[in-house]
Parts: structure tokens; C-alpha cells; sequence
């Protein structure tokens, strides 16, 4: 078992969205700051949920591949994998978003909110004693609800979009993560604690997981980004 495992799935995700941040055409640099803010503001009920759900045995984690170090209960590497996980998907929105016309995207947000506000539900009502499956599904519920009715995201058609994309990298990822091979799963899962249903080794809620978590730091971002914007437009003008 190699102990720098999961740092390197870390690097791996984030090292080229980090490198062509800095492309002449992309300058997705200049808003470090705003995705920092945003995936700090994100990762605060996602850190608390990955802290309480380890304290209670939801899932632990193999330290074998971790360099040792841990933070309440959890290694660094998964502190870490709250700002690089979240960098790539915000950073390939931006791409996406910057040089493809996917506004079609938009006219499917009723359907992506009701559909999916309607399936969560049941699944929650259905598997309540599921801890992980029943908090993912609200958490995703309550999410969709507050960007589709109060701040009235007009971009979730695009963020769903663009997080199907994202599959391609989320496979290999978290593959890894719960055992895709490995000699043991990085990440191990309480059996009584999801659905127990899996995509390859991932537990599907790991996916639902990672699309809300997307959609709150996107949400953020983009209030960030807009002040950064202006700031940089205000520039100039005073110029």
C-alpha cells in the first residue's frame, strides 16, 4: 500500500484545471479568490456532515494510503479534497460556460428541479433509516429548492449539464477512492448506512453527494465572481 495514495489523487484532480487557470484565454486566475470564498462557504456543511458521519461510523477511512496526518477525525487529504474536487468542477463550468453556448441547458431547470425534488423524496421516505442515503437526498432537495424558487439560479441546466461531463473524471476519482484497484477501498462504507447500491465500486450517493456539494460552491462562485467582475470593470473605467 503506497501512503501518498489519496495526496496524489488530490494533485492528479487538481494540477492541470490549476495550470491552464492561467491560459491567456481562460484567466480563470483571476478569480482565485472568489472560488476560495466559494468553497469555503461550500465546504463548511460538507466538512461538519463528513466529520459527524466518521465520529458515528457511517464511513471510515484507510490510513494506509494516507500520509498519517489527521483533523477531526479525518486525514488531510480529505480536507483537501474539498478545495480540489471542487476546483476542477468549478473551473470546467467556467471553461464550458466561457467558450460553448449551452443556455439550451437552461430550459431543462424545471424538469432537473421537479424530477429530481420529487425522486429524493421518495427515496427518503422509503429508506429514512439509510443515514447517508436520507441526508444526501435532503440535502439535495433543500439545495434544489432554494437555487430553482428564492435565488433563482438560471443556471442549474447548465451546471447539470456540465457535471455529466464531469462524470468522465468522477469515475476514475472516486473509483479509486472506494477500492477500484486497490487492495482495500480508501474510503469504506457502513452497509447500513446507504442504498448499497453501487456504479462500478462508487455508492451512488457519492454522486448525488458530489452534485449538490457542485451546485452549492457553483452558487457561491457565482456571487463571488460578479463582485469581482464589477471591481474589475469599475478598474476600467477609472482608468
Amino acid at each position: 500500500m503506497m501512503p501518498f495514495t489519496y495526496l496524489l489523487i488530490d494533485f492528479f484532480t487538481v494540477i492541470v484545471c490549476f495550470i491552464a487557470s492561467f491560459d491567456k484565454r481562460i484567466q480563470f486566475n483571476n478569480y482565485f479568490a472568489a472560488f476560495l470564498k466559494a468553497t469555503m462557504l461550500g465546504a463548511i456543511p460538507f466538512i461538519a456532515w463528513d466529520i459527524w458521519f466518521t465520529s458515528h461510523g457511517a464511513w471510515w477511512f484507510n490510513l494506509d494510503y494516507t500520509i498519517g496526518l489527521t483533523i477531526a477525525g479525518l486525514p488531510v487529504e480529505e480536507w483537501l479534497f474539498f478545495i480540489c474536487i471542487p476546483f476542477a468542477c468549478v473551473f470546467t463550468f467556467f471553461c464550458l460556460d466561457k467558450f460553448f453556448r449551452l443556455d439550451w441547458a437552461n430550459g431543462f431547470n424545471n424538469i432537473i428541479v421537479f424530477v429530481s425534488v420529487i425522486l429524493f423524496t421518495v427515496t427518503a421516505l422509503l429508506h429514512y433509516s439509510k443515514i447517508y442515503t436520507l441526508v444526501t437526498a435532503i440535502a439535495t432537495i433543500f439545495t434544489l429548492i432554494y437555487l430553482h424558487f428564492i435565488a433563482r439560479a438560471e443556471w442549474i441546466g447548465r451546471a447539470s449539464f456540465t457535471y455529466f461531463v464531469l462524470m468522465l473524471g468522477f469515475f476514475p476519482v472516486n473509483g479509486i477512492l472506494t477500492g477500484t484497484g486497490l487492495e482495500s477501498p480508501i474510503v469504506n462504507y457502513n452497509p447500513d448506512a446507504f442504498l448499497g447500491i453501487r456504479m462500478l465500486s462508487i455508492p451512488i450517493e457519492d454522486a448525488v453527494y458530489g452534485y449538490t456539494q457542485f451546485l452549492l460552491v457553483l452558487y457561491f462562485f457565482k456571487i463571488f465572481s460578479q463582485r469581482k467582475r464589477a471591481v474589475m470593470k469599475l478598474d476600467i473605467n477609472s482608468a
